[in-house]
């Protein structure tokens, strides 16, 4: 059982919501791993010379998810193939683009209440955007697949800026879109990423406490609070409109 965790309660005046993807909405998990591990098969086949080259788990690669393709790849490339990292980088990003583009949504599932979470703050009034690091070659078909993508007014992937979260500038982005003070908006996360990027633009954040948080503890995380799923975010906003 969540314990839920508000060091906020005043939410009124909340008029939009930034949503994350990876470890909020939808658990990807079993893509990324599939997506890794189908790219190192290759880069060894490609490369005779390396040798055999491990593949990793789930739980090892879930570690890494967070801060965007590029150090994904170069944390992966830097723990199996640490002298080669460097030379092989281009190519590796490469075959996981490929890769994951193939699998996208395959091996991933819609946490629970997000659907009913969404649908209630879409049905309140409130302007929704999702904002990811994840690459937007990637993002826009997982919403599709999912059927995520109705709630969504706007969607920005991790190569939309040139700055991702944790800097603030795309949920500033985000703000400005909206023609809405930062202090209108909620942002709903999993990790210290969302929290850094949302406390640095001057927005609420609650975190979610299944998602990855790069396979730390979410309870360490400076935020607003820690509750159970999106529906009970809908449900806090609606207390206090």
């Amino acid at each position: 059982m969540t314990v839920e965790i508000l060091r906020r309660t005043d939410w009124s005046g909340i008029q939009g919501v930034i949503v994350d993807l990876d470890g909020t909405m939808v658990d990807t998990a079993g893509d990324f791993h599939a997506a890794i591990n189908a790219m190192l098969l290759a880069l060894a086949h490609a490369h005779p010379e390396l040798g055999p080259v491990e593949p990793m788990s789930a739980q090892a690669i879930v570690s890494f998810v967070g801060k965007g393709s590029e150090n994904l790849i170069r944390r992966v490339l830097e723990t199996r193939l640490p002298q080669q990292a460097t030379a092989l980088f281009d190519e590796a990003y490469d075959l996981y683009d490929r890769e994951y583009v193939r699998i996208n949504g395959q091996f991933s599932s819609v946490y629970p209440n997000v659907r009913e979470g969404l649908a209630a703050l879409k049905a309140a009034g409130l302007r929704l955007a999702c904002v990811t690091n994840k690459p937007e070659n990637f993002t826009t078909p997982l919403l599709a697949r999912t059927g995520l993508d109705q709630y969504f007014e706007l969607v920005y992937g991790g190569d939309a800026f040139a700055l991702r979260k944790p800097d603030p500038y795309p949920l500033l982005q985000v703000a400005q879109a909206f023609r809405l003070q930062p202090s209108a908006m909620l942002a709903i996360g999993d990790s210290e990423n969302d929290a850094r990027a949302a406390r640095a633009a001057g927005i609420g954040v609650l975190l979610m406490p299944y998602g990855y948080n790069h396979g730390n503890p979410v309870q360490g995380v400076d935020a607003d609070g820690i509750v159970a799923d999106i529906a009970r975010v809908a449900a806090l906003l609606a207390a206090r409109r």
